[in-house]
């Protein structure tokens, strides 16, 4: 087995993959190897997620798996955020784990290699001569990074307690990532925060997104697509509306998680529960910006949530016709508000209110899409399956959103103009005009 090689697993979320994106880029400054074999890998590191339970069960399964697999030389680290907050948790569980770094101090990954291994070979630096970039590159696609942490207080969300306080980036070295992005060739930049519509707040600066959004795009006029992810409700303001309807080359796209349509909810959430403000900023934006696709996320089986307060979500879901939705079932966190008002809606409950809000959005979600039937869109091109191309158009975020089926003959990484044929419940199937 070589020496100085290393794999490393990314679970969760964009921002966690763009911390494996440093990790990853700090270990080959330092000289080390990738390895795309575990056994072939001297370090075994996984980057957790410790959003919810489920995220967590993921990741101690795959550090145990690991621990169990790993034969003498080899050594296991769990870093991240599950190693942030649940470290005790993941040592009790998978004893064979040999070393455990929290998010925040990520990228001290080499002291601790150092301190499982004794490896006295690898360096230890305070890395001036690398860039603090926070971008990752999927293909043609990227994340980048414009702040970490966060200062809401959602009752449901454990990202504070495991992420800390808002730091939003400098603009400095967001333009240097965006131009390090077009100098690789991306066609998208996606930018990514707990909260983007707060960049800057901590900084003393009010509403400064839209400022670094026209920044960005004047610094990089030749990436083709830029994307806002995560904007707070109540903090989209005009300036944001004006930046994207009128900047060519930010795609007409706005990612706005809601939560839930029941103002009472809303409140015991610690959510912002001005729907009157929800429906008059998404009629302004659908009015002032052409083409608009809206995301949002919606939780069902909240504590106490009645049948009454999830009918009132069903209602805002019909009326509001969001062109994407995500829904999840509430999953208790230990340390957040939420968990003192325990876990009361019957699993059963909960599963069933997922079926029947994502029984709805099917339906919506198809209705849109035959609207583009005959239409000819953009889509960049990602990936292949057997015979068929497979991209997205503007209106579909990567990871979350939905697909285009593309018969045709391109390069992988190219924007090209596909004439829709087929409307299915989330994707679209098309022939490429070339």
């Amino acid at each position: 087995m070589p020496k100085n090689t290393y794999h490393l697993i990314s679970l969760g979320c964009a921002k966690n993959t763009v911390d494996s994106h440093r990790v990853a880029e700090i270990l080959n400054w330092a000289g080390m190897k990738f390895s795309a074999n575990t056994d072939d890998a001297e370090f075994l590191i996984v980057n957790t997620c410790g959003f919810i339970q489920a995220a967590r069960d993921e990741a101690l399964q795959i550090l145990d798996d690991l621990g169990r697999k790993k034969h003498s030389g080899q050594y296991l680290l769990a870093v991240g955020c599950m190693a942030e907050n649940n470290g005790e948790l993941i040592v009790q569980c998978c004893p064979n784990v040999d070393g455990i770094l929290g998010t925040r101090k990520i990228t001290d990954i080499l002291q601790l290699m150092k301190r499982v291994s004794e490896n006295t070979t690898l360096p230890v630096s305070d890395f001036k001569d690398l860039p603090n970039s926070q971008v990752a590159v999927e293909g043609p696609s990227a994340y980048l990074k414009i702040a970490d942490g966060c200062n809401r207080c959602c009752g449901f969300c454990s990202i504070p307690i495991i992420k800390g306080n808002w730091h939003s980036r400098s603009e400095e070295e967001i333009l240097a990532d965006a131009l390090r992005l077009r100098d690789l060739g991306v066609k998208e930049i996606n930018l990514i925060a707990q909260d983007t519509t707060a960049y800057g707040l901590d900084l003393g600066l009010r509403d400064a997104l839209p400022s670094l959004v026209q920044k960005i795009s004047q610094t990089v006029p030749d990436v083709p697509w830029i994307r806002l992810l995560y904007a707070f409700p109540g903090y989209v303001s005009d300036n944001l509306i004006d930046v994207i309807a009128s900047t060519p080359n930010v795609v007409k796209y706005l990612d706005i998680p809601l939560q839930h349509g029941h103002a009472e909810m809303l409140k015991r959430m610690h959510r912002p529960d001005d729907l009157a403000w929800v429906r008059s900023t998404i009629a302004k934006m659908r009015t002032r910006i052409e083409g608009l696709a809206i995301r949002s996320t919606f939780i069902v089986g909240y504590p106490n949530e009645t049948e009454e307060e999830f009918k009132a979500l069903v209602d805002f879901l019909e009326e509001m016709r969001f062109d994407r939705v995500g829904v999840f079932k509430y999953s208790f966190e230990p340390g957040t508000f939420s968990a003192s008002l325990g876990d009361t809606v019957p699993e059963k409950t909960k599963q069933n209110r997922y079926d029947r809000l994502m029984k709805i959005q099917q339906r919506i979600s198809k209705q849109i899409n035959r609207t583009f039937v005959g239409q000819t869109l953009d889509v960049l091109i990602e990936g292949r399956e057997q015979d068929l191309l497979i991209g997205r158009t503007y209106r579909d975020a990567p990871e979350v959103d939905c697909a285009v089926f593309v018969e045709g003959k391109v390069p992988i990484g190219s924007i090209i103009p596909v004439k829709i044929h087929t409307a299915l419940e989330y994707d679209l199937i098309g022939k490429a005009v070339i």
